[in-house]
């Protein structure tokens, strides 16, 4: 499963990235003072929270269902419709499990149709050889399947079930013959950090397209295993590690829920005597860390509307304003929008507008999103 961070983000697909290459994607601008526009790129929609798994570090905390006051089909395609107006995103089709939902691939085909990138994130366990084909004839780009593990021991013990790895396995075969790209999730604690390097590897063998490593954040069930969550000075190990894969790893890598890497990004290519362009260092030269609520937002089971899946403020209901008010008129959006409204030492950071700190981190650990960065070892130039 993708939690509601930008798992299938800016790296966007393969076919796209080649595309822009001729025709990069434009940098986020600034209108007056530090507000960037707020170009939709990516949503996450959570619709179901029904899942069978039961994974430690869980955004939604989710299991068996059935759970009440899910969007219907109607309400669904009429979302659909909404997005698409404001935008055209890839729209990330989450969970729980997606493919317990009966009419996931009547929504993947609408969206299609409505000119929207549709891409999903099951956990892998329910793919079959039917279902795989019908994610390819709905207009499925691209899959995600999380490997927290790179043997079966290790990866069921995180997934909490016994056959998860397995399975996972299984799905990945099915979708690769129905020719349905996928990419490998890995969502990092202390409990695989010194898996990474292997399951890359997995991630290589097995003909995945990308590899995007999540860093912990401890909402959901994950808030009971925040003890394993790495350290500040694992953090920027593991981040300077996955730069120097950029150019070993025929994959394309994305860090997510790890803002600090588009830091890096930028010191590191310095060292090197390196201007970071989009012809340098591709879609990691035109986005920047945090994007809640500035490129990307999270649609809960219900309708919610939140700035990432792990950031649970609620900035609008579907059913009761159009999807475009909400992401146009949101008071917290806005906020989030204004990067010299952080505070701390994110506030003083001459990275924010790169990296921005990870804003559901800074919530969980103090209540107040805009605050600094709780697992950063940075200090601001001049502090």
């Amino acid at each position: 499963m993708i939690d509601g961070g930008s798992g299938l983000d800016t790296n966007e697909l393969k076919k796209r990235s080649m595309k822009d290459h001729q025709h990069p994607p434009r940098q986020m601008t600034q209108d007056e003072g530090s507000q960037p526009k707020a170009d939709l790129r990516l949503v996450a929609w959570e619709v179901t929270r029904n899942c069978n798994l039961s994974c430690i570090h869980c955004r939604a905390a989710a299991t068996k269902g059935p759970y009440p006051d899910e969007l219907d089909t109607d309400a669904s395609l009429a979302l659909l419709d909404q997005i698409s107006d404001v935008g055209k995103p890839i729209v990330i089709l989450t969970g729980g499990e997606p493919l317990l939902r009966s009419d996931i691939f009547e929504l993947a085909r609408f969206g299609s149709r409505k000119g929207l990138r549709m891409v999903m994130a099951p956990n892998g366990t329910l793919i079959t050889e039917g279902n795989a084909e019908e994610m390819a004839s709905a207009g499925i780009q691209r899959i995600s399947i999380s490997l927290d593990g790179a043997t079966s021991e290790s990866h069921d013990r995180f997934r909490q079930v016994d056959g998860a790895f397995e399975g996972a396995l299984n799905g990945i075969h099915w979708a690769k013959q129905a020719g349905v790209d996928f990419q490998i999730n890995t969502t990092i604690t202390q409990q695989n950090i010194e898996e990474i390097p292997r399951i890359q590897d997995l991630a290589v063998k097995l003909g995945a397209v990308a590899h995007h490593i999540f860093l912990l954040v401890p909402t959901g069930r994950g808030k009971y295993i925040a003890d394993q969550g790495i350290s500040a000075e694992q953090y920027e190990q593991t981040l300077n590690w996955f730069y120097d894969q950029r150019d070993k790893a025929p994959l394309q890598l994305k860090a997510t829920c790890a803002p600090h890497y588009y830091r890096i990004l930028r010191e590191r290519a310095r060292e090197e005597g390196k201007t970071v362009t989009f012809k340098t260092h591709g879609l990691d030269a035109v986005t920047r860390g945090c994007l809640g609520g500035t490129g990307f937002c999270f649609i809960s089971n219900t309708g919610i509307v939140q700035p990432c899946g792990f950031l649970d403020l609620n900035c609008g209901n579907i059913l009761e304003k159009p999807f475009g008010v909400v992401w146009n008129e949101s008071e917290i959006f806005k906020t989030l929008r204004d990067y010299n409204k952080l505070k701390g030492k994110c506030g003083r950071c001459e990275y924010r507008k790169v990296c921005g700190g990870c804003r559901a981190r800074a919530y969980e650990a103090t209540g107040d999103y805009l605050a600094e960065e709780p697992l950063c070892l940075y200090q601001p130039k001049g502090t």
